[in-house]
């Protein structure tokens, strides 16, 4: 066994954590450059600071963020991050294979429905047995 270290689009994560923002910016897709370079210098900011802190060991408990269209950078390898999914925080830890993902795609808003089953007087043959019961 041969052991694979991890490339994105043919970096090596050390070559991607010394990259400033704008040479990975440039390595994205097209929607995630512009969504980047925008919102780099508003609501970005503060979470990165935050993210530098945690790095340095500064920052001891875990990152929240309300930003779900903040894109998982390099340097946030390694750290436990709570994305706001509407209602509470969902603890991630970064890894890897999340590079250029959206904190969004990480924190599902929806959940998946499940039905229970149908009850008393619901269907016909429960209101026909309902029915001869009294």
């Amino acid at each position: 066994m041969v052991d694979e270290i991890f490339k994105y689009k043919g970096k090596t994560l050390e070559e991607l954590k010394q990259m400033d923002v704008k040479k990975f910016a440039g390595i994205l897709t097209s929607r995630k450059r512009r969504s980047l370079m925008r919102d780099l210098m508003s609501d970005v900011g503060p979470l990165m600071k935050k993210v530098r802190a945690a790095n340095q060991g500064t920052r001891k408990k875990q990152i929240k963020t309300h930003s779900r269209t903040m894109i998982v950078m390099p340097e946030m390898v390694g750290l436990t991050i709570g994305i706001h999914n509407g209602k509470d925080f969902t603890e991630v830890i970064i890894v890897e294979e999340m590079i250029g993902l959206f904190f969004g795609e990480l924190s599902p808003s929806r959940r998946r429905v499940t039905h229970g089953s149908a009850g008393v007087g619901a269907t016909k043959s429960s209101t026909s047995s309902a029915s001869k019961a009294k």
